[in-house]
């Protein structure tokens, strides 16, 4: 079975949500036979890759709410997240571009690290001091390097900027056509649609559900021939 997550780096919901899901999946009696293939969306497109401004000052003018409710709502994120036993910083957070996040997400793909390179990522976002946005590509590959890509093979990518762009374009457009409109968003063997960092239980459910309901497996009868089992292997008689 594959779950596929669309979420955003950016998306505090998206780091509670993965911790979620992992907990439910860390129970799941077939876990070993579930593949977990991370997509790409981003929450702030149009943003120039050097505009990076604080998380409150972003939160103020993109939903027009003070900055105490802002605050508040960090708080209220912060502890969320502690109880899912992860660190997130409430206070002096940046916001910015991800496009080249979800760039390296796609080489971390093909190299079999992604989902060490994004919790790599939503680490240093939202739980340590130096920003993931403001120390230019260096600091993407230094984290690149953290989840066991190689410092080449990161720096040239961010170095390319069409590398891996088309495949970011892709996965956006396929949320669209699914009637994502917002992150996380899982899709369980394109069947099932979950939205939002539910809770371990609605995540437990629904992977019991989906399992569940997998169509078996059609034999095409092309009579007999030689096969091998457990009682050994058909030797031909001559």
């Amino acid at each position: 079975m594959k779950v596929e997550i669309w979420s955003d780096i950016a998306c505090p919901w998206c780091y509670v949500g993965k911790a979620r899901f992992e907990k439910a999946l860390a129970a799941f009696p077939h876990r070993d036979r579930v593949e977990v293939v991370h997509r790409s969306f981003e929450l702030d497109p149009g943003r120039a890759k050097g505009d990076v401004q604080p998380v409150i000052t972003m939160l103020t003018k993109k939903y027009g709410m003070s900055e105490a409710q802002a605050q508040a709502g960090e708080e209220n994120l912060g502890a969320q997240a502690a109880a899912e036993g992860l660190e997130y910083r409430t206070r002096d957070r940046d916001h910015g571009n991800t496009f080249d996040m979800h760039r390296l997400l796609h080489l971390a793909k093909e190299r079999g690290r992604q989902d060490e390179l994004i919790q790599v990522l939503y680490q240093a976002n939202f739980a340590e001091e130096r920003s993931v946005f403001a120390e230019g590509d260096e600091r993407l590959v230094e984290l690149a390097v953290a989840a066991g890509l190689e410092a080449e093979d990161a720096r040239k990518a961010l170095a390319d900027p069409t590398a891996y762009a088309d495949d970011v374009r892709a996965d956006e457009r396929e949320a669209a056509e699914l009637g994502a409109n917002g992150v996380p968003f899982f899709v369980l063997d394109r069947k099932y649609g979950v939205s939002g960092a539910q809770p371990a239980e609605v995540f437990a459910q629904a992977l019991t559900q989906a399992w569940g309901e997998r169509p078996p497996l059609q034999l095409l009868d092309q009579g007999d021939a030689d096969a091998c089992g457990p009682d050994g292997c058909a030797v031909p008689q001559h």
